[in-house]
């Protein structure tokens, strides 16, 4: 049977001309989208649904499902700002585990935010499994800055900034705000971890769920790719795993570093010595890669 991919978008706004995805022929392959911005959505013809029409121009019988989290274009757009991020987990799991062209597998590929939503679906959701795992600037650590919010939806991220600056771990704000959820203060540490919604959860910060880190190490390979001249995301060691020290922002540690890997609370010790995570670095801003990157780093994880 053909390969399954499913892909992330978030972040985007619009892809620059040399962000083209796949270009060599492959084996039919069963291709799911996910898209879960802020600023696009599932059928942006400017981003993913360009993705989407070349991957069906390129490769020859190729299954696409684009999921969309929403009735609709506006609400998925807006579901990458406001919608809980664990209900948009649970509702791609269930439309996973619904497609019977899933059954035998799938690789999967998240953009930005759908880096660590996509891990998210791996360690709560083992049905259909997950083979590859491929993050592509994803903020597995959280962020803590919006240094420059893309896409085209700067009066929302400036909103954003006033709401994280003010409460970012309020009831309300952890509810309602998709990027609090991910936001992870060095100088409020406790507070982080008793009251973030999302990434405290997947990253066993409250507590070791050994469902989780059994589920994760099930992955073939975990991909992280980091971009060295990111000015999106803050800060960009969060791509590999790692983050700032804790009661300070300036300096850093990789995730070999981390108390995570250490006490190997989530499988990724075990899984770096099996040969399972892959640290990838390219030149460029948030997402800029081109097409031969692309293909000569990331396309022969998916055959």
């Amino acid at each position: 049977t053909g390969k399954l991919l499913i892909l992330i978008a978030c972040w985007l706004g619009k892809y620059k001309k040399n962000i083209n995805m796949f270009s060599s022929p492959l084996t039919t392959m069963a291709q799911v989208m996910f898209t879960c911005p802020p600023g696009d959505s599932c059928c942006n013809p400017l981003s993913m649904g360009a993705i989407k029409k070349m991957i069906e121009e390129e490769i020859s019988g190729i299954y696409v499902l684009s999921l969309m989290i929403g009735k609709n274009v506006i609400q998925d757009t807006e579901n990458g700002f406001f919608m809980d991020v664990n209900e948009q987990v649970s509702m791609v799991c269930s439309q996973l585990a619904q497609d019977p062209k899933l059954k035998g597998g799938y690789n999967a590929m998240g953009f930005s935010q759908g880096g660590q939503f996509l891990r998210a679906v791996a360690q709560r959701c083992p049905s259909p499994p997950m083979k590859t795992l491929i993050s592509v600037g994803g903020q597995h650590q959280g962020v803590y800055g919006l240094p420059r919010c893309p896409g085209e939806s700067s009066h929302i991220c400036d909103m954003i900034r006033k709401a994280l600056n003010n409460g970012a771990y309020t009831d309300l704000v952890q509810k309602h705000l998709v990027q609090a959820q991910y936001w992870h203060d060095p100088f409020n540490d406790d507070l982080y971890k008793k009251h973030s919604l999302f990434l405290a959860d997947i990253n066993q910060e409250r507590a070791v769920n050994e469902t989780y880190r059994k589920n994760l190490q099930l992955l073939e390979k975990f991909v992280m790719v980091k971009f060295l001249q990111d000015t999106v995301v803050d800060p960009v060691d969060t791509e590999w795993f790692g983050f700032l020290k804790m009661g300070q922002a300036k300096e850093t540690e990789t995730l070999q570093e981390s108390v995570l890997y250490k006490e190997d609370r989530l499988g990724l010790a075990a899984m770096d010595k099996a040969g399972k995570l892959a640290f990838l670095a390219t030149k460029g801003d948030h997402l800029q890669f081109t097409r031969e990157w692309f293909n000569a780093n990331l396309l022969p994880y998916l055959h």
